[in-house]
């Protein structure tokens, strides 16, 4: 038997500028894990679902390294604030604001995020 997602018709957009842009299927998404996906711009972002179902998309860019990894990092809290870790030097980015969290000095664009 092969597993198989479970699909809904619920899409995951961003806002970019004054209109709403479709990343993925929510379907798409696990807690803790990120997806990667291409705006029409050609930047990255990454985004992500935590367990309670809240949605998040930053820059996938570390803007450390350059690399698009951001999307590939470790999920966490720190004092009730959820971050991603970078897969590379481990800086943390704020889910919320983009501010990275070792850092103050840094931040990525952080997207205001819906399931629709």
């Amino acid at each position: 038997m092969t597993p198989t997602l479970e699909t809904t018709d619920l899409k995951v957009q961003l806002r970019l500028a004054n209109d709403w842009f479709t990343v993925c299927d929510l379907s798409a998404l696990l807690p803790g894990r990120g997806v990667a996906a291409l705006l029409p711009d050609r930047r990255q972002v990454a985004v992500f679902a935590d367990r309670t179902g809240r949605l998040y998309a930053i820059d996938n860019r570390d803007p450390f390294t350059g690399a698009a990894v951001l999307s590939r990092g470790l999920t966490g809290t720190d004092r009730g604030r959820p971050f991603v870790a970078s897969p590379l030097l481990k800086q943390r980015f704020d889910l919320e604001s983009g501010q990275c969290l070792d850092d103050e000095a840094v931040r990525v664009t952080a997207y205001e995020v819906k399931a629709a």
